[in-house]
């Protein structure tokens, strides 16, 4: 078949870098082009930095930046956007307006009721605010968010929850991964031997963009904390069901749940979305965080508290399932879904 030809914008960062790592021998895609500041414009994209775990890959290793600007970026199917939010909340609706289906991993218009906000597994009906979007907004094209990191890892388990004992509310207390800040979001002086118990404007993030995903109007209490682990955000839940339920029952029915993108076989949907570690010391960032090839969210530590209360430990890898591959698995539904 012929590839969806895309370009990504913001591609020398943390999440950019993971956008290039998917789409460079992705069997559907093919990058076509790259955006990046002013600074690392004109440059090989071997030559900016790259920092994740495996080298650049060649097919596009050489490929040469461009400066940034919407007039410039070619016709293609997708363009998969990494930029900070004040540049993608100028930049992307300038795109979608010119007929760009942009995917969006910036906070920006996450919040506004026609802009999809979408987990693959989780919420895939809300892809249908697309055409809302194009219509109200006189628009060709559109914008498509994912979630924060944080909501993401923590929407996949609560979804089989409330489906089978519905939520009268959630406490979560998060340990968050360096790299969810960015290469230069947090001083190594300020971390080594620390944990951050603040970061700016998430927990705010998390409560609302549960509340939209889930469709759902319980009680989210959230603290989030930056911890000295460059990836995987470990969250620890509290869960208040509003039926009784049996422990293994829920075990059961996390190890079981599968979503669309499992169905339709997408090439980035991992087999099992929801991995549940048995061990009483897991999951573990260092050993976990890899799980579905990082696009698994894993579960361990599953303890029935009292009647209707589950404490459970979640762990996914913020930059692979909590950014980019979750963009990458929503452009593969909208494929096959033809949105």
């Amino acid at each position: 078949m012929d590839r969806y030809k895309v370009y990504i914008l913001g591609a020398t960062g943390l999440v950019g870098q993971r956008y290039v790592q998917l789409l460079a021998r992705h069997p559907w895609f093919e990058i076509v082009g790259m955006a990046a500041s002013e600074k690392s414009a004109g440059k090989r994209l071997a030559e900016t930095g790259w920092v994740l775990e495996e080298p650049p890959p060649h097919e596009v290793a050489e490929m040469r930046l461009e400066k940034l600007e919407a007039d410039k970026v070619p016709k293609v199917d997708f363009v998969f956007s990494a930029l900070p939010s004040e540049v993608a909340a100028k930049v992307e609706p300038e795109l979608a307006a010119k007929g760009y289906t942009v995917l969006s991993n910036s906070s920006n218009m996450r919040m506004e009721p026609d802009v999809p906000l979408v987990i693959p597994e989780v919420n895939p009906e809300d892809l249908s605010l697309v055409e809302k979007q194009k219509a109200g907004r006189g628009w060709r094209g559109a914008v498509v968010k994912k979630p924060n990191c944080t909501t993401t890892i923590l929407n996949l388990p609560l979804k089989p929850i409330l489906d089978e004992w519905g939520i009268e509310r959630v406490h979560v207390v998060t340990m968050q991964a360096l790299s969810g800040a960015g290469y230069a979001g947090v001083p190594s002086v300020a971390i080594m031997d620390n944990i951050i118990p603040y970061i700016k404007g998430e927990e705010e993030k998390v409560v609302a963009e549960t509340r939209k995903i889930l469709k759902a109007d319980f009680d989210v209490y959230v603290t989030t904390t930056r911890a000295p682990v460059l990836d995987g955000h470990l969250e620890v839940v509290y869960v208040d069901t509003k039926r009784d339920f049996g422990l293994e029952a829920v075990a059961d029915s996390l190890e079981r749940f599968r979503g669309l993108p499992q169905e339709l076989k997408l090439p980035t949907a991992p087999e099992k979305p929801i991995e549940v570690r048995r061990q009483i010391d897991r999951p573990q960032p260092r050993l976990d965080r890899w799980a579905g090839r990082g696009m698994a969210v894993v579960v361990g530590r599953l303890r029935k508290l009292s009647p209707r209360k589950l404490a459970m430990v979640v762990l996914g890898h913020n930059t692979v399932r909590g950014a980019a591959g979750n963009s990458v698995l929503t452009a593969e539904l909208m494929i096959a879904n033809r949105f």
